[in-house]
């Protein structure tokens, strides 16, 4: 990580693991809390080839705002060629990813771990264009 941001607010820790930025996500992720998120997130996601991985493991309630931190964050990293990983274990969150097809383009993972045994497959990338019919 280059550009160390604030490691530690209310709904946000920072911290480096395998090579890799990790957003821990906490408590409830609202309209406050993403107003809180977003330059940290906009700060990460800005570096060319940027590897990130956002962990919602210790969040208790998850809004429309964090689904648009997710989108943005999603969008940036795939404009500078990087990868994001996305952890969650909470059921009503995942049912929310799937609904809404963020589970698709960002498939969720039980652990960091777990995310980054699948660095090579297309989770938050671009899938590589279809050929023939």
């Amino acid at each position: 990580m280059r550009d160390e941001p604030s490691p530690h607010t209310r709904h946000l820790r920072v911290y480096g693991y395998r090579g890799h930025t990790v957003l821990e996500f906490r408590g409830e992720i609202d309209i406050a809390a993403a107003a809180e998120i977003a330059p940290v997130l906009d700060r990460v996601t800005r570096h060319t080839g940027a590897r990130v991985v956002i962990d919602l493991r210790l969040v208790e309630f998850f809004d429309c705002s964090g689904l648009r931190l997710l989108y943005r964050a999603r969008a940036r990293v795939l404009e500078h060629g990087g990868r994001l990983h996305l952890v969650c274990t909470h059921p009503l969150t995942l049912r929310v990813f799937r609904v809404t097809g963020l589970a698709r383009l960002l498939p969720p993972h039980p652990t960091p771990d777990a995310a980054l045994a699948q660095d090579s497959t297309v989770s938050g990338r671009a899938a590589a264009p279809r050929t023939g019919p």
